[in-house]
């Protein structure tokens, strides 16, 4: 793989689809891949094989219909995962089985009662095992980021010489900083035998609200694949929001000098395309894709961006996909948002109107949470019958009615 290339594993219909509300049906699963495959993912992790028939005939659809990504399904360390895992991308024009097992003491003792020894064998076994089904197998130590450091180095390296042409380090349970994150990759590298010949993957999640942070820490650390959902749905606090971390790469090219194949400005389509498909769509305050993201109330802000948008935008709505962005009017708008907002609905008013028009609408503004056209429409009917707005010299291109 090309070293300045990040390689986009989405995981939304597998880990994304394992949270609270998440839930698709075979349809709407298969309707989602193909948009995610038009956005441009690399692989396309379409779920957990052996977890249900409706999950099994789910990844076999995708596996069967969708064409561009490469197709992942996840199994256990087990036998009859990995069979399972195979039997449903098999009809995959690129097919993956991501084989994982925990790797942390804690999980180890407390989750599967097995010893460190036993889950070094286990891996090789099932990893060796898929790879007689298919060429491209991917390996993950889950907890990877609360093992013991030199255990990890031995996990991997049995992966590695297993047959796993990709090395998946995540931290499952959100508790990495970036500096931690960073340095276990690096240790990886310098470390496991064959590491440098084997493409590194993140996994983040984001309970400390980290997930994104680590997962470009990571990329500056060598990895070159990162896993992550669209919105950042996942488990608990969910996973490293795709838009977010495509972003960034694209905002700052000067830190992150990488290609991605991903088409930017199909992120906020496909964003809608699951809110409307889960229970939930993202906060508004949600960096990208939020309602909010290309929002402006301040009149300060909304007189920078109405003069240049760069002032107070580092990135176009539209590169992302959003229509435009939006001038919200509050108690915090100024005159030129005002004015602008006016001029928009019809209404071309002079230097002294405007005066008199945005101190009624401060007035409304502190009484009323949220002002719309209509309001708008109605204070300049309502001062048009007082004769105190619209003066002879300022021009009314539409009646207020």
């Amino acid at each position: 793989m090309p070293q300045n290339r990040i390689h986009f594993f989405d995981t939304t219909l597998r880990d994304g689809e394992q949270s609270p509300g998440c839930s698709m049906t075979h349809h709407e699963k298969l309707a989602l891949a193909h948009s995610l495959a038009d956005l441009g993912v690399d692989i396309l992790e379409a779920g957990f094989a052996i977890a249900s028939d409706g999950d099994f005939a789910a990844i076999s659809a995708v596996a069967r219909e969708v064409r561009g990504p490469k197709i992942a399904s996840l199994a256990r360390a087990r036998r009859e995962d990995v069979e399972r895992a195979a039997s449903s991308v098999e009809k995959a024009a690129r097919p993956r089985i991501h084989v994982f097992l925990a790797s942390s003491d804690i999980h180890l003792e407390y989750k599967l009662k097995i010893t460190r020894e036993a889950a070094l064998d286990q891996a090789s076994a099932m990893v060796a095992l898929a790879r007689t089904y298919v060429d491209d197998v991917e390996f993950s130590p889950e907890d990877a980021t609360r093992t013991d450091p030199e255990f990890l180095c031995q996990f991997v390296g049995a992966a590695i010489a297993a047959g796993a042409g990709t090395i998946n380090l995540p931290d499952t349970v959100g508790y990495s900083t970036p500096e931690d994150y960073a340095a276990m990759f690096r240790l990886i590298l310098d470390k496991v035998p064959g590491a440098d010949r084997v493409i590194l993957s993140t996994h983040c999640h984001n309970d400390l609200g980290l997930a994104v942070a680590n997962t470009l820490a990571a990329i500056r650390a060598g990895a070159r694949q990162v896993e992550c959902t669209i919105n950042g749905i996942g488990e608990r606090a969910g996973n490293a929001a795709l838009e977010e971390i495509a972003a960034s790469l694209h905002v700052r090219a000067d830190a992150y000098p990488y290609e991605t194949g991903l088409k930017l400005e199909k992120l906020y389509p496909v964003s809608r395309q699951l809110s409307e498909t889960i229970s939930f769509g993202p906060a508004p305050n949600k960096a990208i894709v939020g309602t909010n993201a290309f929002a402006h109330e301040a009149g300060i802000h909304q007189h920078g961006v109405l003069s240049n948008p760069l002032t107070y935008e580092i990135m176009t709505p539209q590169s992302m996909g959003v229509p435009a962005n939006r001038m919200v009017l509050g108690k915090h708008s100024g005159r030129h948002a005002l004015r602008s907002r006016l001029e928009q609905l019809g209404y071309r008013l002079s230097a002294e109107d405007i005066d008199i028009a945005y101190r009624a609408f401060t007035e409304l503004a502190d009484r009323k949470k949220a002002i719309y056209d209509q309001d708008l429409i109605n204070l300049v009917a309502h001062h048009q019958r007082h004769e105190d707005l619209i003066s002879d010299d300022g021009v009314r291109e539409k009646t207020a009615s």
